[in-house]
């Protein structure tokens, strides 16, 4: 499950995960310090802001040549760009700055951010095993525009590939599209497979007649059957899958220069 549905909004599963372990890490924070009527959610929001911060500085820091072209690009994280070991040690140290200040505040924070750390690491455990039972390609059928029945194995042809679910009414996809088609046409070490989730084939060639883009390996799923297989109810998904069909990285929302050279670096294995 690469999403969770929340009303009319598919949230991504990971950031889920972040907010149960930040409510369990403040609930026991809240327990273990109240006969000092001492509290962690202050302490806790800031870990948050410190660590997104230094996260996204760190990628950034890291891809700046992607992002050289572009400066104002830097603070848009909407493309997912982030390097966690910068975020958790920037909150880890804020973590010990504010316990050195105010020993008060020691004992529950250090309960807290245990129960966090353990609630985060069993729900992540138990979706990974969850994840490894259906581990491979997604089976569902797939159909070229010339309206031939085709699987992901046979377009992969023993290469790493890429899959990017995609509908022409998105206009986050739309504003990804030319950047996965620069470089499909580049990285000719890997697969690109694009899959236009509920429409038909009218609507996808007429899409990409207008834009002039020259795709291959466009396959419509009109029943959104290849969405539901891989778990992922928002648009765009980027799934990044290893040359043996394991699931080696994902991508939710539009991708940039930047978070894109990211995720092909993890799946080249560089």
């Amino acid at each position: 499950m690469l999403t969770i549905s929340l009303g009319p909004f598919a949230v991504p599963l990971d950031r889920v995960l972040v907010m149960v372990a930040a409510l369990v890490a403040a609930a026991i924070g809240h327990l273990v310090g109240r006969s000092r009527q001492t509290g962690i959610v202050d302490t806790l929001t800031e870990m948050l802001i410190a660590g997104v911060i230094a996260a996204r500085v760190a990628f950034v820091a890291i891809w700046f040549d992607t992002y050289r072209g572009a400066p104002w690009s830097m603070l848009d994280i909407r493309d997912g760009g982030f390097t966690p070991w910068a975020g958790v040690g920037a909150a880890s140290l804020l973590a010990v700055w504010r316990s050195w200040r105010r020993p008060a505040l020691r004992k529950p924070l250090a309960a807290g951010l245990l129960a966090g750390t353990l609630a985060w690491s069993a729900m992540w455990g138990a979706l990974h095993i969850m994840f490894e039972e259906t581990a491979g390609l997604p089976q569902a059928a797939l159909t070229t525009l010339a309206g031939e029945k085709v699987s992901l194995a046979s377009v992969a042809d023993g290469k790493p590939l890429v899959v990017n679910l995609w509908a022409s009414w998105c206009p986050p996809c739309r504003r990804e599209m030319p950047l996965l088609a620069a470089e499909q046409d580049r990285a000719t070490d890997l697969s690109f497979v694009f899959v236009n989730q509920g429409e038909d084939r009218a609507a996808a060639e007429r899409y990409l007649a207008t834009v002039q883009l020259d795709l291959a390996n466009v396959m419509l799923d009109p029943g959104g059957a290849f969405g539901r297989e891989v778990r992922s109810a928002a648009l765009p998904t980027t799934l990044f899958y290893a040359a043996d069909g394991r699931l080696v990285d994902t991508h939710l929302g539009e991708l940039s220069t930047a978070s894109l050279a990211s995720k092909l670096a993890v799946l080249r294995g560089r």
